[in-house]
């Protein structure tokens, strides 16, 4: 069986240098920044603190149809690692995914609606590879 509304989307980290790293991407591949956001920016603002303000909290470039998304990823998402976001339709399909991925594994972002997915989560399997989950809403 095909799902057709299923897309996997490699997700970098960065250690502050995530601006760069993306921009740097999107001229490289012929592409460009389509969405980006800092933590201060953001609707958690207030949590992450004035060393994280003008860290990039997510970043995504578009060439052709490709997607590449990064961020100056907080613990436990490790400068330098990357991990596997898995976009979906509908928010019975990202708890039927979180089910079955995670499981035996670590949960490090239990699912949940963030402000920018119904449902959101992270977390690394039973063989220590990282997953993100992600149903978005509708970008401004």
């Amino acid at each position: 069986m095909k799902n057709e509304s299923l897309q996997l989307v490699a997700y970098l980290n960065f250690d502050g240098n995530a601006r760069e790293a993306m921009d740097f991407y999107a001229k490289a591949l012929g592409g460009e920044v389509t969405q980006r956001f800092t933590y201060g920016e953001s609707p958690m603002a207030g949590e992450c603190g004035p060393d994280s303000a003008d860290k990039v909290m997510h970043s995504q470039v578009e060439a052709g149809n490709a997607i590449l998304m990064g961020a100056d990823g907080p613990a436990p998402h490790a400068a330098g690692s990357t991990c596997i976001n898995i976009m979906v339709a509908t928010p019975e399909e990202a708890e039927r995914i979180f089910a079955t991925l995670s499981e035996g594994g670590n949960v490090q972002m239990p699912i949940a609606e963030t402000f920018w997915a119904h449902r959101f989560a992270g977390f690394t399997d039973k063989f220590g590879k990282g997953w993100l989950v992600n149903c978005p809403k509708p970008m401004p």
